[in-house]
């Protein structure tokens, strides 16, 4: 039990997202009275089964973010996941602190989640001391300047945004213009890896001995939770987490630009920055990040089309999904333009498919916790998306498998840019691809077991006619876009043999998936 009087001060929870030493609820702080409080719950573990990696990056980071606290002089109240006591939810284990601690009021940066924010709402009403809550400035957006940015507009178009953040950050400003006279360089990051390219070998952390009891722990608690720890290598500390970003700007920026679109089977990280887990828990800021990769450029270190599409990332689309799920939601999560209905398939969870790429990605995901942009967008949300998968089921997965995942990054991606569920907010169009896409962008269909050139039949690469029956399957919702002009036309010169065929191959390969696994 306390011994100090902390009447007139303030317990300061900080939840597993928000591992930033100055994070608003920790600014002003006094360490000799205040109380930070952090909670290992069940609620949170289990909202959905979370990756075995996902748990332990989050459990050793916030533990190792608690240590850090406590060489500062603060005193830090942390409950784990296997104290007896635990309540298993954050307003229960906020409940149990304020009794403690008798503080006069609780101080919280926003949630990222609109659930975790319905929490704060029955908090302010249950708690017998006041409630504080503040805006989470580690956005370069907030939420009111988002909403502003969209209020009248008929489109909510990523690019104009982004010109926006531009140029409230001066990333990449010219004056009034941008670096180079061209605000995207996104045309120039579409090559397709060169068989000779050496891959840069990538920074992983071996687990050491806290993280080893954690990843124990996850084990014991959530043995048939999807994915291994075998081969766990995520940064679990800050100062390792810089240094993950320093050794991206060394040895990948450079290349990232030019193969960012490009996939190879047994090359899941490429050039790619992995820090984005380290960025959406609190490890790293947005910022810091995208100042390191702008001062790579400005020491020649890394060319611009490289530069703007890995910042373009951040403080574009990252800051741009965010808005969106605030503005939209709760309603957001049911959108379902195109209605579709079918249930995820096994493939998802087991890797097992003779599709080549979808065997290396969901392979890739259930090792690492991970899978790059375009890996997640088209090929498994390809396949998703062409196969009429619903909603609600793919954002489950999408939420659950990926380390850097939460709900407000997650939510637009998977509905908006994934499935065309929100029937074109954030897409103009939907990202459908044939299989000629992949076979462009990677080497996946060399080791496959169906032909990428073949259009129908037994041995015809699945994507090809999952396409087309796409096309066809949802016409009358499409086919105004003009966007897809190109291919209703081709879709309205074929024979009606034709599209019977291309139909009956993927109603007969669609209904041969198992989907009856939980993950």
């Amino acid at each position: 039990m306390p011994t100090r009087d902390l009447s007139g001060r303030a317990l300061r929870l900080i939840l597993g997202d928000q591992l930033t030493r100055g994070v608003a609820s920790l600014k002003d702080l006094d360490p000799a009275r205040d109380v930070v409080l952090m909670a290992e719950v069940m609620e949170e573990a289990t909202y959905v089964r979370h990756h075995k990696q996902k748990l332990v990056f989050l459990f050793s980071a916030m533990r190792n973010f608690a240590a850090a606290l406590r060489e500062e002089g603060i005193d830090v109240d942390y409950v784990e996941l296997d104290d007896e006591r635990n309540s298993g939810s954050l307003g229960g284990e906020l409940k149990r602190a304020v009794a403690r601690w008798k503080p006069q009021r609780v101080v919280l940066t926003e949630p990222g989640e609109w659930r975790v924010a319905e929490m704060f709402l029955d908090w302010r009403e249950e708690l017998d001391c006041d409630v504080v809550v503040r805006k989470d400035d580690r956005f370069v957006c907030s939420r009111a300047e988002f909403e502003a940015w969209a209020h009248g507009r008929k489109g909510l178009r990523m690019e104009f945004f982004y010109r926006e953040m531009r140029k409230k950050t001066g990333l990449l400003m010219d004056g009034d213009g941008p670096e180079g006279g061209r605000w995207n360089f996104d045309v120039e990051n579409r090559k397709k890896l060169p068989k000779d390219l050496a891959l840069p070998d990538r920074l992983r952390f071996p687990p050491d001995a806290g993280t080893m009891r954690v990843m124990a722990m996850v084990e014991k608690r959530f043995p048939d939770n999807f994915g291994t720890l075998d081969g766990f290598g995520w940064a679990v500390t800050r100062s390792d987490a810089k240094l993950a970003l320093s050794e991206f700007i060394r040895v990948a920026l450079k290349d990232f630009g030019d193969y960012q679109d490009a996939m190879k089977s047994g090359g899941p990280f490429l050039f790619h920055g992995l820090v984005s887990p380290y960025v959406n828990a609190g490890l790293l800021t947005p910022m810091e990040v995208c100042e390191a990769a702008v001062t790579a450029y400005e020491k020649g270190e890394a060319p611009l089309n490289a530069v703007e599409g890995f910042i373009r990332q951040i403080i574009g689309w990252r800051e741009y999904v965010r808005g969106v799920y605030w503005l939209k939601m709760p309603e957001y999560r049911e959108a379902n333009f195109l209605e579709a209905t079918r249930k995820l398939p096994d493939l998802y969870w087991t890797a097992e498919t003779e599709m080549n790429c979808l065997a290396n990605c969901v392979a890739d995901t259930r090792d690492r916790a991970y899978a790059h942009h375009i890996q997640r967008l088209m090929v498994l949300g390809n396949f998703a998306l062409l196969a009429g998968i619903a909603p609600r089921q793919v954002q489950d997965w999408y939420l659950l498998v990926y380390a850097d995942a939460y709900e407000w990054v997650e939510l637009p991606n998977v509905s908006g840019m994934v499935l065309f569920a929100d029937g074109g907010l954030l897409g103009s169009k939907p990202y459908a691809a044939s299989g000629a896409y992949i076979d462009r962008m990677s080497d996946y269909c060399g080791g496959c077991a169906y032909d990428v050139k073949q259009k129908t039949g037994a041995k015809a690469c699945p994507f090809n006619y999952l396409y087309w029956d796409f096309l066809a399957r949802n016409e009358k919702k499409l086919v105004g876009n003009q966007r897809l002009a190109m291919p209703y036309r081709t879709l309205e010169r074929m024979t009606p043999e034709r599209i019977m065929e291309i139909r009956s191959d993927a109603g007969r390969f669609l209904e041969s998936l198992p989907a009856t696994y939980e993950g």
